[in-house]
């Protein structure tokens, strides 16, 4: 079983490093990373041009920034593994984790696995209590229309197998892309599974780049995959 690693970058040029070596360490043997740049600015595409893009199988440079679904929609048409997991590179979330994410599959042949922040002993770090709040909400929301009992919608860690990822047609370019994906999921009747997982929230001091407005922008996105037709 081969795994594929697709990770969307912005700006990320102080924990890129890190996260590609946690990656390459974490306990899957076989895997492959897919790193897509969506037009870093900080120094971030010079790293990876000049060193990091040794240390994985494939970097993708898009020519202008445009949001983390269209550096997903560009990172899932390179990847060649059986699965294929979503990586952040601001270390909140941990690679270590993978053999979770899998277990659905091993055990289940589950074709879509959610790594929940809210479900599960696992630990996580205590911050935003309307960050929080907001996130449950969304889910909430996303429950209703989809008819699905997640606990974690938003959750950076999603495990698809690849043939699903790639013939969904990914419409949305920013945070959008969470709920979207959960609605052409639901409306394919997948078999989809939550484990619980750690979490390590950054502040927005440290980084972090979710905000109300992508919060808004996501209560629009569930109503119009929700109440669409499926195609």
């Amino acid at each position: 079983m081969k795994l594929s690693v697709v990770i969307p970058v912005y700006n990320e040029k102080n924990t890129l490093k890190d996260l590609i070596l946690r990656v390459k360490a974490s306990p899957v043997k076989d895997k492959e990373i897919v790193i897509v740049d969506d037009f870093s600015t900080d120094g971030t595409r010079e790293l990876l041009q000049e060193e990091l893009h040794k240390l994985v199988d494939k970097v993708v440079y898009h020519d202008h920034n445009q949001g983390k679904g269209a550096a997903l929609r560009t990172g899932f048409k390179e990847v060649t593994g059986d699965y294929v997991v979503i990586q952040d590179a601001d270390m909140e979330y941990d690679p270590n984790e993978y053999p979770i994410l899998l277990e659905p599959v091993i055990k289940k042949n589950a074709d879509v696995v959610y790594g929940s922040r809210f479900a599960g002993g696992n630990a996580h770090r205590v911050l935003y209590f309307w960050h929080s709040l907001g996130n449950k909400f969304l889910t909430f929301l996303s429950n209703m229309f989809t008819d699905l009992n997640l606990t974690d919608m938003e959750t950076c860690y999603k495990l698809f197998k690849r043939e699903i990822i790639q013939s969904i047609n990914i419409e949305e370019n920013r945070f959008g892309f969470e709920p979207e994906i959960t609605a052409k999921l639901a409306k394919m009747k997948c078999s989809i599974y939550e484990v619980g997982i750690s979490y390590s929230g950054r502040t927005y001091e440290e980084g972090k780049k979710i905000g109300w407005k992508d919060g808004f922008r996501a209560i629009f996105v569930i109503l119009k995959y929700g109440l669409a037709k499926r195609k």
